[in-house]
């Protein structure tokens, strides 16, 4: 059984949990870049919370199913529609065979997950159907969604598939227009100035144009005072350049002190700039629903501090599989 493509809708992508493990040999871990959504989309229709939906960027696809399927949309805040019909976001509704699902305009947020009972039935490519599109690998033929394609779907237990079902309010992630990143500083940290690092976190930030799964870029804050140093044989002249290092998700590098990137699900491995610090992985998702224009602020955190949210994350993750397993 298939999904007809009527609409790529924009930068629409097939996403699972990613693929770990790869990242040594330049191999990032893609996925979708808000996991929670996408967990709780695939419980709300029955899957398993890893199994592979739609993640779709600022404007929705428009979809016609070949059989009857139960379909949720979680993430931001763009109305899916029936045949013209709206449901309700973070909700499973029917879409019956030969039927259309098509999305409003985005009211807030930036990605929505769309999962559909038996999940999106593409190759595993090194265990994961995830796509990566700078490598031209996995999901639908290595790249995001074009007008025409057919996307295979697995197999989906009748019974398992739960229309009418939604998660609680209290337990979904508002998309604010300021929000707050949590960062423990980095092993890089010594070389900004001690005033130059307080006004980082002291100054508010505006995503940049250039936002998407590779890294965020944020600009408006003052730029980065630097520590005299002698240049390392290696290493580039600019200050922020280092003699190369690895790069973990969610680290930030600063090339020249002036404009901050978040690196993100398809950032790669390593490189020559220095890294600020790295934004704690329970605050990963939100990133992935701020829209350019968009205003944020960093805060400091410890690494207790960052244990403790990764608790209350996988708390709140437990709360939401209790909410949607009956």
């Amino acid at each position: 059984m298939t999904v007809n493509v009527l609409h790529p809708g924009l930068a629409t992508s097939v996403q699972d949990l990613g693929r770990p493990g790869y990242f040594h040999l330049g191999i990032p871990v893609s996925g979708a870049m808000d996991h929670f959504s996408l967990r709780c989309a695939n419980l709300l229709v029955g899957n398993d919370e890893g199994a592979a939906a739609l993640e779709a960027v600022f404007v929705g696809p428009k979809l016609q199913f070949e059989r009857t399927v139960t379909v949720a949309v979680a993430g931001a805040e763009m109305t899916p529609m029936v045949d013209g019909v709206a449901q309700d976001t973070w909700s499973s509704f029917d879409v019956l065979a030969g039927q259309t699902l098509s999305f409003s305009h985005l009211k807030a947020g930036a990605r929505i997950y769309i999962a559909i009972s038996g999940g999106i039935d593409v190759p595993e490519v090194l265990g994961s159907r995830s796509t990566y599109t700078l490598g031209a690998l996995g999901g639908h033929q290595g790249r995001t969604l074009a007008e025409g394609d057919v996307l295979p779907l697995g197999k989906s237990n009748v019974s398992k598939d739960k229309a009418g079902r939604f998660l609680p309010v209290s337990l979904r992630r508002e998309v604010n227009a300021e929000t707050e990143l949590r960062v423990v500083p980095g092993l890089y940290w010594h070389r900004v100035t001690e005033q130059s690092g307080r006004q980082f976190f002291e100054d508010t930030w505006t995503v940049a144009p250039e936002a998407d799964r590779i890294g965020y870029r944020f600009r408006g804050g003052n730029p980065l005072g630097f520590v005299e140093r002698e240049q390392p044989f290696g290493a580039g002249s600019d200050p922020s350049n280092i003699v190369d290092g690895c790069y973990p998700y969610g680290s930030i590098q600063v090339p020249g002190g002036t404009e901050p990137i978040i690196l993100h699900r398809d950032a790669v491995s390593g490189g020559g700039y220095f890294m600020l610090g790295t934004v704690i992985s329970s605050d990963l998702d939100l990133i992935g629903q701020m829209q350019p224009n968009t205003k944020a602020r960093f805060v400091s955190t410890t690494l207790e501090e960052a244990l403790a949210a990764r608790s209350e994350y996988r708390e709140r993750l437990g709360k939401a599989r209790e909410a949607l397993s009956h």
